[in-house]
C-alpha cells in the first residue's frame, strides 16, 4: 500500500498520442503522453474529476496516490487523474530534444494538450456534463491550473493554484528577498568571504574547502561554484520544514553560531551534498544541457531552461545591493544560456515575457472560481496572486498561509503540520466543496427549464 492508502493495483498507467502541434492544421507528427487513473474512490457515472497537472519534470503513480487532493478525492467520490506535461518524463517527442523540435514545447501547446486530454478522458469513461472537473497543481502546473480554468472555462469548473508564479518576469532579483532578516548580513558576510578568496588568488584552497572537483580557476567556474553555494539557500528558504536539508532557521542557526560565516557555510555545503565532490564545472554543466538525446529527458533541465528563454525569464539574480548572494550571479550571465543552448537572442527575452503577461494576463488576471494558495515564506509568492480583486466578489480566491513555505498545502494532512496550514487546508476544502455544491445546483436548475 501506499501512504497507508489503496494497493498500487487502482493506479492504471495510459497513453495519449498527441498532436506535437496543435495550431498547426497541417501537422500530423505526435508524441505519446503518459498519464495515471486511479478509480479507487470515483462514484460512477456522475462523481466529479479530480484532475492533477503536472509540471517541469515527470509525473508518478504517488500523484494520485497522495496528497491534499487526493484526501478531498475520497471525500467526494472522485476520479482522480494525473497527466505529464510535454517534453518531460515519458511524454516526450519522439524526435530528440534538439532545439528545431522543442518549437512545440510551451504552455499554450501543454493547456491544449489538456484539452485533448478532456476529451480523450471523457469519451473513455463516458463522462457527461454531469461530471464536473477541478484540476490541481503546484508551482509551474499551480499556474497552469489556473491558466486551463482562465482559457477553457467549459471544460474545468474550478481550479487550484498552488504556489503559481502566473506572472513571468524576466529579473526575478525579488526571489532572494524571503531569506530571514536575521540572517542576511552573515550570509552577505559569507558569501564575500568566498569572493575575496577568488578574487584574491585563493583558488586552490576554496576548491580544498568545498571540496571542489575542479579547482576554480576560470570565471565561468567561479559563477558555477556561486551559484550551487546559493542553490543551498535558495532552496532552505523556498521549501524551509518541508523540505529534505534543514529549515531557515536551522540554518540561520549555524551561520549565526559561529564567528567565521565562511567555515559554517563550507560545513553547511558538506553536510548537504552526497557527491564525492563539487563538480563547478561551466564547461561540463553547458554540454549537459545541450544534451539533446531521449535519455535526457529525465534529467529536466535542457527543457526548462528553454521554457525560460521563450516564455517565463525567471532568473534569479543577484546584483541588487540587498541580495546576500554573490554579484557575481548576474542577468547577463543567466540570459547567455538562451543563444548559447537554443541561437536565442538575449534582446527578445523582455518580449517574450511581455507576452507571456499579456496572453495570461499576469498577477492581474480576472479569472473566476480559481484558487491561489500561497506562503509567506514562499519567494514564489512575489509572481503569484495574494490579494481579492474586489471586495465585491463573492467569495474569496486567495489563500494566504503566513508561516508556510512553497506548496506546503498539496501534501496530506500531518498531526504535526502547523496550525494555520490546518486552517488553509480546511478553507481550500470548503471552497472545493461549495464548487461541487454550485456545479450540482446549476444542473439541477438546467434539468428544471
Amino acid at each position: 500500500t501506499v501512504s497507508g492508502r489503496q494497493p498500487l493495483k487502482h493506479v492504471k498507467e495510459g497513453r495519449i498520442h498527441q498532436p506535437l502541434d496543435h495550431f498547426n492544421r497541417q501537422a500530423v507528427n505526435t508524441f505519446p503522453q503518459r498519464f495515471f487513473v486511479n478509480e479507487a474512490y470515483w462514484q460512477r457515472p456522475d462523481g466529479p474529476v479530480f484532475l492533477f497537472i503536472g509540471g517541469e519534470g515527470p509525473i508518478f503513480e504517488f500523484d494520485v496516490l497522495a496528497g491534499h487532493h487526493v484526501d478531498m478525492a475520497e471525500e467526494h467520490r472522485a476520479l482522480l487523474l494525473a497527466v505529464e506535461h510535454r517534453f518531460y518524463g515519458d511524454s516526450i517527442n519522439p524526435d530528440s530534444l534538439k532545439t528545431e523540435n522543442l518549437a512545440d514545447l510551451s504552455s499554450q501547446q501543454a493547456l491544449a494538450d489538456l484539452a485533448v486530454f478532456h476529451q480523450y478522458i471523457s469519451q473513455s469513461f463516458n463522462l457527461s456534463h454531469r461530471n464536473t472537473w477541478i484540476s490541481f497543481g503546484g508551482s509551474y502546473s499551480g499556474a497552469l491550473s489556473a491558466w486551463f480554468r482562465g482559457k477553457f472555462p467549459h471544460l474545468v469548473y474550478g481550479a487550484v493554484a498552488s504556489s503559481a508564479p502566473v506572472k513571468a518576469k524576466l529579473d526575478f532579483s525579488a526571489y532572494n528577498n524571503a531569506l530571514n532578516s536575521c540572517c542576511l548580513a552573515v550570509v552577505q558576510e559569507a558569501f564575500a568571504a568566498v569572493e575575496v578568496a577568488l578574487m584574491g588568488g585563493n583558488v586552490s584552497q576554496v576548491a580544498v574547502d568545498f571540496g571542489c572537483c575542479q579547482i576554480p580557476k576560470d570565471p565561468d567556474d567561479q559563477i558555477e561554484l556561486m551559484q550551487n553555494l546559493a542553490d543551498i539557500f535558495m532552496g532552505t528558504v523556498q521549501y524551509n520544514e518541508e523540505g529534505f536539508l534543514m529549515s531557515i532557521n536551522e540554518l540561520c542557526g549555524l551561520m549565526t553560531n559561529k564567528s567565521e560565516a565562511y567555515e559554517e557555510e563550507m560545513k553547511i555545503y558538506r553536510s548537504t551534498s552526497e557527491e564525492p565532490c563539487l563538480d563547478i564545472s561551466h564547461e561540463k554543466a553547458v554540454k549537459d544541457l545541450m544534451d539533446t538525446s531521449l535519455h535526457s529527458s529525465r534529467r529536466t533541465a535542457r527543457q526548462w531552461t528553454y521554457q525560460t528563454c521563450t516564455e517565463f525569464g525567471f532568473y534569479q539574480t543577484c546584483e541588487d545591493a540587498t541580495c546576500p548572494f554573490s554579484g557575481m550571479l548576474t542577468l547577463q550571465v543567466d540570459t547567455q544560456l538562451c543563444p548559447l543552448l537554443f541561437g536565442i537572442s538575449q534582446h527578445s527575452l523582455p518580449a517574450r515575457i511581455t507576452f507571456t503577461n499579456t496572453y495570461y494576463g499576469g498577477d492581474k488576471p480576472h479569472t473566476h472560481r480559481v484558487l491561489y494558495v500561497n506562503g509567506g515564506i514562499d519567494p514564489w509568492q512575489e509572481l503569484s496572486v495574494v490579494q481579492d480583486r474586489t471586495e465585491e466578489e463573492e467569495e474569496a480566491q486567495t489563500i494566504f498561509i503566513e508561516d508556510t513555505a512553497h506548496c506546503a498545502d498539496m501534501t496530506s494532512r500531518r498531526v504535526t503540520d502547523r496550525r494555520s496550514l490546518k486552517k488553509a487546508r480546511k478553507e481550500i476544502e470548503n471552497h472545493v466543496a461549495r464548487w461541487l455544491k454550485t456545479a450540482a445546483q446549476e444542473k439541477m436548475e438546467k434539468r428544471g427549464v
